[in-house]
């Protein structure tokens, strides 16, 4: 049984350090494992998409539309916009942080409001927290990624903390390796306190 996992955000944000990490765990783990960034745009403030499917055996990189177990979304607007690719009994784990893109910086359009109320209403279930926040209690604004599989990592009993951990060594240069790992820790925690924003 193939699973399917979508990380979503902005250029600058860390998508592809998290699809590193969730790739090389899951490796680990002896599934097959393809990661594919689809609609990547390397600019900073552009959409990122990465898919990460897995499995015994996984034939396409590609996840379609309501195919996803899991959106993991490094920003609120990044979240409703791929919501359609959640499965109805998906998980959708969110930052509640907004980064405004190119049309309301410019005035063209308006942020759009209470994005989490509606996606709960459109009958999503989420978990949505101040990742940024919780990376800023690590150290670092930067971490916001790693605080997020931190949160994802509890989604996955079978595969115990120690076995995150020794990704991050693995992924993450040595210099931020520390900072990395308490961000993670305080994301997981964050997942057991509960899933409100």
């Amino acid at each position: 049984m193939t699973k399917n996992i979508m990380i979503v955000g902005v250029g600058g944000q860390g998508t592809l350090l998290a699809s590193k990490l969730l790739g090389e765990v899951l490796l680990r783990q002896n599934h097959d494992v393809k990661v594919s960034e689809v609609h990547g745009m390397s600019q900073r403030g552009g959409s990122v998409v990465t898919y990460v499917r897995f499995g015994e055996k996984v034939y396409s990189p590609v996840i379609d539309q309501g195919e996803a177990d899991v959106i993991l979304s490094f920003e609120k607007l990044e979240a409703a916009r791929w919501l359609s690719w959640l499965k109805p009994d998906g998980l959708l784990i969110t930052n509640t942080q907004e980064m405004e893109p190119m049309p309301v910086i410019t005035g063209a359009a308006v942020y759009p409001g209470n994005l989490v109320e509606k996606m709960r209403a459109a009958g999503a279930r989420i978990i949505a927290k101040d990742f940024l926040a919780i990376a800023m209690e690590a150290g670092t604004s930067r971490a916001v990624n790693v605080a997020l599989i931190g949160c994802l990592s509890l989604h996955f009993p079978d595969i115990p903390e120690s076995e995150w951990m020794a990704a991050i060594d693995r992924v993450v240069p040595e210099k931020f390796r520390e900072l990395n790992k308490k961000a993670f820790s305080l994301g997981r925690k964050a997942a057991e306190e509960g899933t409100n924003a």
